[in-house]
Protein backbone atom coordinates (compact mmCIF):
# COMPACT_ATOMS: atom_id res chain seq x y z
CA UNK A 1 0.00 0.00 0.00
CA UNK A 2 3.12 2.50 0.82
CA UNK A 3 4.62 1.39 -2.42
CA UNK A 4 1.76 2.32 -4.20
CA UNK A 5 0.99 5.47 -2.61
CA UNK A 6 4.17 6.18 -3.47
CA UNK A 7 4.38 6.14 -6.81
CA UNK A 8 1.48 7.69 -6.87
CA UNK A 9 3.21 10.85 -5.41
CA UNK A 10 5.89 10.60 -7.61
CA UNK A 11 3.68 10.45 -10.73
CA UNK A 12 1.75 13.43 -9.67
CA UNK A 13 5.05 15.54 -8.67
CA UNK A 14 6.34 14.89 -12.36
CA UNK A 15 3.20 15.66 -13.70
CA UNK A 16 3.43 18.94 -11.95
CA UNK A 17 6.56 19.47 -13.07
CA UNK A 18 6.72 18.26 -16.92
CA UNK A 19 2.63 17.25 -17.87
CA UNK A 20 4.09 13.41 -17.21
CA UNK A 21 1.96 10.41 -15.85
CA UNK A 22 -1.07 12.41 -17.86
CA UNK A 23 -2.50 10.17 -19.88
CA UNK A 24 -0.26 6.92 -18.66
CA UNK A 25 -3.40 4.54 -18.15
CA UNK A 26 -5.98 5.85 -20.37
CA UNK A 27 -6.40 3.15 -22.88
CA UNK A 28 -8.11 4.62 -26.22
CA UNK A 29 -10.15 2.30 -29.03
CA UNK A 30 -9.36 3.17 -32.08
CA UNK A 31 -13.54 2.93 -33.40
CA UNK A 32 -11.52 4.01 -37.17
CA UNK A 33 -8.66 1.42 -37.98
CA UNK A 34 -7.55 3.66 -40.97
CA UNK A 35 -7.71 0.66 -42.96
CA UNK A 36 -11.13 -0.49 -43.69
CA UNK A 37 -15.00 -0.16 -42.28
CA UNK A 38 -15.43 -4.09 -40.88
CA UNK A 39 -16.35 -2.55 -37.60
CA UNK A 40 -19.39 -0.41 -39.43
CA UNK A 41 -22.44 -0.47 -41.04
CA UNK A 42 -24.14 2.08 -43.26
CA UNK A 43 -28.08 2.84 -43.24
CA UNK A 44 -29.10 5.25 -45.83
CA UNK A 45 -33.02 6.42 -45.87
CA UNK A 46 -34.81 4.34 -48.58
CA UNK A 47 -32.20 1.86 -48.65
CA UNK A 48 -31.82 -1.99 -46.75
CA UNK A 49 -29.19 -2.24 -43.52
CA UNK A 50 -25.76 -2.66 -45.16
CA UNK A 51 -26.00 -1.00 -48.27
CA UNK A 52 -23.57 1.76 -48.58
CA UNK A 53 -25.25 3.57 -51.03
CA UNK A 54 -22.95 4.83 -53.97
CA UNK A 55 -20.37 3.77 -52.24
CA UNK A 56 -20.30 7.04 -49.99
CA UNK A 57 -18.59 5.90 -46.99
CA UNK A 58 -14.84 4.78 -48.20
CA UNK A 59 -11.79 4.41 -46.78
CA UNK A 60 -8.73 6.02 -48.68
CA UNK A 61 -5.14 7.08 -47.66
CA UNK A 62 -5.99 6.24 -44.03
CA UNK A 63 -9.18 8.80 -44.63
CA UNK A 64 -12.66 7.83 -43.51
CA UNK A 65 -14.35 9.50 -46.36
CA UNK A 66 -18.36 11.04 -46.77
CA UNK A 67 -17.85 10.98 -50.38
CA UNK A 68 -20.58 11.75 -52.96
CA UNK A 69 -18.05 11.35 -56.08
CA UNK A 70 -20.45 8.66 -57.27
CA UNK A 71 -23.38 10.82 -56.89
CA UNK A 72 -25.40 12.50 -59.68
CA UNK A 73 -28.50 14.23 -57.39
CA UNK A 74 -28.83 14.19 -53.61
CA UNK A 75 -32.79 13.09 -53.09
CA UNK A 76 -33.29 12.52 -49.29
CA UNK A 77 -31.02 10.32 -48.95
CA UNK A 78 -29.60 10.33 -45.45
CA UNK A 79 -27.21 7.97 -44.73
CA UNK A 80 -25.24 6.90 -41.23
CA UNK A 81 -22.89 4.83 -40.53
CA UNK A 82 -22.67 2.91 -37.44
CA UNK A 83 -20.19 1.32 -35.03
CA UNK A 84 -20.94 -1.97 -33.40
CA UNK A 85 -20.23 -1.51 -30.23
CA UNK A 86 -22.42 0.78 -28.03
CA UNK A 87 -21.17 2.35 -25.16
CA UNK A 88 -22.50 4.51 -22.06
CA UNK A 89 -20.01 6.52 -20.19
CA UNK A 90 -16.98 7.42 -22.67
CA UNK A 91 -15.36 10.31 -24.50
CA UNK A 92 -15.29 10.24 -27.99
CA UNK A 93 -12.14 12.14 -29.69
CA UNK A 94 -12.50 12.93 -33.52
CA UNK A 95 -10.69 14.76 -36.27
CA UNK A 96 -12.38 16.01 -39.06
CA UNK A 97 -12.67 18.77 -41.81
CA UNK A 98 -15.15 19.30 -44.78
CA UNK A 99 -13.48 19.04 -48.13
CA UNK A 100 -14.79 20.13 -51.68
CA UNK A 101 -18.77 20.69 -52.92
CA UNK A 102 -22.06 19.85 -51.81
CA UNK A 103 -23.53 17.79 -53.80
CA UNK A 104 -26.60 18.47 -56.05
CA UNK A 105 -29.59 18.37 -54.30
CA UNK A 106 -28.15 18.82 -50.67
CA UNK A 107 -30.28 20.69 -48.56
CA UNK A 108 -29.12 24.52 -47.55
CA UNK A 109 -28.83 24.15 -43.78
CA UNK A 110 -26.62 20.37 -44.76
CA UNK A 111 -24.19 22.83 -46.25
CA UNK A 112 -20.56 21.54 -44.49
CA UNK A 113 -22.88 19.88 -41.84
CA UNK A 114 -22.15 16.19 -40.36
CA UNK A 115 -23.07 14.53 -36.83
CA UNK A 116 -21.76 12.23 -34.33
CA UNK A 117 -25.30 10.92 -33.14
CA UNK A 118 -25.31 8.83 -29.64
CA UNK A 119 -26.93 7.04 -27.63
CA UNK A 120 -28.54 6.05 -30.29
CA UNK A 121 -30.96 3.48 -31.92
CA UNK A 122 -29.66 0.65 -33.51
CA UNK A 123 -29.86 0.44 -37.54
CA UNK A 124 -31.51 -2.51 -37.90
CA UNK A 125 -34.28 -0.99 -35.68
CA UNK A 126 -34.64 2.34 -38.34
CA UNK A 127 -37.85 2.16 -40.70
CA UNK A 128 -36.76 1.53 -44.68
CA UNK A 129 -37.42 5.37 -45.09
CA UNK A 130 -36.12 6.81 -41.71
CA UNK A 131 -33.68 9.80 -42.22
CA UNK A 132 -32.35 10.11 -38.62
CA UNK A 133 -32.02 7.62 -36.11
CA UNK A 134 -33.51 8.20 -33.00
CA UNK A 135 -30.48 9.64 -31.34
CA UNK A 136 -28.08 12.99 -29.68
CA UNK A 137 -26.88 14.58 -32.03
CA UNK A 138 -23.42 16.31 -31.68
CA UNK A 139 -23.85 18.87 -34.93
CA UNK A 140 -20.46 19.34 -36.72
CA UNK A 141 -20.54 22.01 -39.19
CA UNK A 142 -18.38 24.41 -41.17
CA UNK A 143 -18.26 27.97 -41.47
CA UNK A 144 -20.29 29.17 -44.89
CA UNK A 145 -17.26 32.04 -45.61
CA UNK A 146 -19.45 35.00 -43.86
CA UNK A 147 -21.04 35.29 -40.26
CA UNK A 148 -20.43 32.78 -37.21
CA UNK A 149 -21.55 29.55 -37.92
CA UNK A 150 -20.38 27.52 -34.72
CA UNK A 151 -19.55 23.72 -34.91
CA UNK A 152 -20.22 21.24 -31.96
CA UNK A 153 -23.93 22.34 -31.08
CA UNK A 154 -26.63 19.91 -30.42
CA UNK A 155 -29.47 18.48 -32.13
CA UNK A 156 -32.28 16.05 -31.01
CA UNK A 157 -33.78 13.58 -33.57
CA UNK A 158 -36.21 11.68 -32.01
CA UNK A 159 -35.20 12.83 -28.52
CA UNK A 160 -35.13 15.97 -25.71
CA UNK A 161 -32.49 16.89 -23.69
CA UNK A 162 -32.21 19.51 -20.18
CA UNK A 163 -30.65 22.27 -21.13
CA UNK A 164 -30.20 25.48 -18.34
CA UNK A 165 -32.03 23.25 -15.89
CA UNK A 166 -35.31 22.81 -17.96
CA UNK A 167 -36.62 20.22 -20.78
CA UNK A 168 -36.17 21.38 -23.82
CA UNK A 169 -38.10 20.62 -26.75
CA UNK A 170 -36.95 22.78 -29.83
CA UNK A 171 -34.72 20.80 -32.32
CA UNK A 172 -31.23 22.31 -32.13
CA UNK A 173 -29.56 24.44 -30.05
CA UNK A 174 -25.93 26.49 -30.52
CA UNK A 175 -22.54 25.93 -28.76
CA UNK A 176 -20.33 28.65 -27.82
CA UNK A 177 -18.01 27.34 -30.44
CA UNK A 178 -15.73 29.70 -33.04
CA UNK A 179 -16.14 29.11 -36.70
CA UNK A 180 -14.17 27.43 -38.15
CA UNK A 181 -13.93 27.99 -41.96
CA UNK A 182 -12.15 26.08 -45.00
CA UNK A 183 -10.88 22.82 -45.35
CA UNK A 184 -9.16 22.73 -41.82
CA UNK A 185 -9.06 19.71 -39.37
CA UNK A 186 -10.93 20.52 -36.42
CA UNK A 187 -10.15 17.98 -33.13
CA UNK A 188 -13.44 17.32 -31.26
CA UNK A 189 -14.64 15.61 -28.38
CA UNK A 190 -17.78 14.77 -26.54
CA UNK A 191 -17.42 13.30 -22.98
CA UNK A 192 -20.95 10.93 -22.10
CA UNK A 193 -21.73 10.06 -18.50
CA UNK A 194 -24.69 7.63 -19.60
CA UNK A 195 -28.22 9.80 -18.86
CA UNK A 196 -26.36 12.29 -16.83
CA UNK A 197 -24.35 14.99 -17.89
CA UNK A 198 -22.64 15.40 -21.85
CA UNK A 199 -20.19 17.63 -22.73
CA UNK A 200 -18.96 19.24 -25.64
CA UNK A 201 -15.47 20.40 -26.09
CA UNK A 202 -13.44 21.99 -28.41
CA UNK A 203 -9.54 22.60 -27.49
CA UNK A 204 -10.17 21.80 -24.43
CA UNK A 205 -13.02 24.29 -23.52
CA UNK A 206 -16.50 23.04 -23.30
CA UNK A 207 -18.43 24.56 -25.63
CA UNK A 208 -21.92 23.21 -25.17
CA UNK A 209 -23.43 20.87 -21.44
CA UNK A 210 -26.48 19.25 -20.89
CA UNK A 211 -28.00 16.44 -19.55
CA UNK A 212 -30.81 13.71 -19.24
CA UNK A 213 -31.33 12.56 -22.84
CA UNK A 214 -34.28 10.81 -23.13
CA UNK A 215 -37.17 9.51 -26.06
CA UNK A 216 -39.62 12.41 -26.81
CA UNK A 217 -43.27 11.16 -26.64
CA UNK A 218 -44.09 12.93 -29.78
CA UNK A 219 -41.76 11.72 -32.08
CA UNK A 220 -43.05 7.80 -34.42
CA UNK A 221 -40.50 6.04 -33.03
CA UNK A 222 -41.54 5.89 -29.29
CA UNK A 223 -43.29 3.47 -28.46
CA UNK A 224 -41.03 1.18 -30.22
CA UNK A 225 -38.23 2.03 -28.75
CA UNK A 226 -39.63 3.13 -25.50
CA UNK A 227 -38.83 -0.25 -22.69
CA UNK A 228 -40.76 -2.54 -21.21
CA UNK A 229 -40.63 -0.73 -17.78
CA UNK A 230 -41.88 2.87 -19.56
CA UNK A 231 -38.17 4.66 -18.69
CA UNK A 232 -37.59 6.74 -21.56
CA UNK A 233 -33.82 8.14 -20.56
CA UNK A 234 -31.05 6.99 -22.76
CA UNK A 235 -28.29 5.55 -20.80
CA UNK A 236 -26.48 4.22 -23.85
CA UNK A 237 -26.71 3.33 -27.79
CA UNK A 238 -25.00 3.72 -31.30
CA UNK A 239 -22.23 6.12 -32.22
CA UNK A 240 -22.69 6.72 -36.17
CA UNK A 241 -21.77 9.77 -38.46
CA UNK A 242 -23.75 11.23 -41.08
CA UNK A 243 -23.51 11.81 -44.40
CA UNK A 244 -26.23 14.78 -45.16
CA UNK A 245 -24.77 15.53 -48.60
CA UNK A 246 -21.48 17.57 -47.18
CA UNK A 247 -18.17 15.92 -48.18
CA UNK A 248 -16.46 15.14 -44.83
CA UNK A 249 -13.36 13.19 -44.24
CA UNK A 250 -12.13 11.96 -40.69
CA UNK A 251 -8.79 11.08 -39.63
CA UNK A 252 -9.17 9.91 -36.32
CA UNK A 253 -12.03 8.43 -34.32
CA UNK A 254 -11.38 7.08 -30.56
CA UNK A 255 -13.36 6.61 -27.73
CA UNK A 256 -12.02 6.37 -24.38
CA UNK A 257 -14.64 3.64 -21.97
CA UNK A 258 -14.77 5.30 -19.00
CA UNK A 259 -16.82 2.39 -17.35
CA UNK A 260 -12.83 0.85 -17.63
CA UNK A 261 -11.03 3.61 -15.87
Amino acid sequence: MLKKMTKRLICIALAMLTGACAEKHESWIQLFNGKDLNDWTPKFAKHPVGENYNNTFRVEDGILKVSYDDWDEFDGEYGHLFYKTPYSHYRLRVEYRFVGEQVKGGAGWAFRNNGLMLHGQTPETMELNQAFPTSVEVQLLGGTGTGKRPTMNVCTPGTNIVLNGELQLDHCFSSTSKTHYGDEWVTAEVEVHGDSIIKHIIDGEVVMQYSQPQLDERDPSYATLLPANGDKLLRSGTISIQAESAPTEFRKIELLDLTKK
